[in-house]
């Protein structure tokens, strides 16, 4: 009987205790895209790609991210995605192409999400 209660808490674990890393949300939506080029996305690792994005910051990059830019869809086209997510993911594409940023807290995540949400739509 134990075994099955440990099963059961196991799927009663809060949302944010079951969310991915950037890495892992790198390698499940954005590495198609970002580890060719795709679209000019730009690739993982590329310092020179990511060298006037990094200048921009996560104040920019990461509600692109969430909303949306040129070819890329919202959340790389992963709905699923939470914003925390997706912000941890922005995260270490840009620290592999140079960026030394820290993980995104709660508190950031919301302000982009206002950000991306205010983003006029084509």
């Amino acid at each position: 009987m134990r075994p099955l209660l440990l099963m059961l808490a196991a799927f009663t674990l809060p949302a944010s205790a079951q969310e991915m890393t950037g890495a892992e949300v790198y390698d499940l939506t954005c590495r198609e895209c970002h580890s060719s080029g795709k679209l000019n996305a730009p690739k993982l690792g590329d310092l020179r790609s990511w060298k006037k994005l990094l200048r921009e910051g996560l104040d920019d990059l990461v509600p692109a991210a969430l909303s949306g830019i040129r070819h890329m869809p919202a959340k790389g086209g992963n709905p699923a995605l939470s914003d925390l997510e997706v912000a941890r993911a922005v995260v270490f594409m840009a620290n592999a192409g140079g960026g030394k940023f820290g993980q995104p807290t709660p508190a950031k995540v919301e302000q982009w999400r206002k950000k991306a949400d205010a983003k006029p739509r084509p």
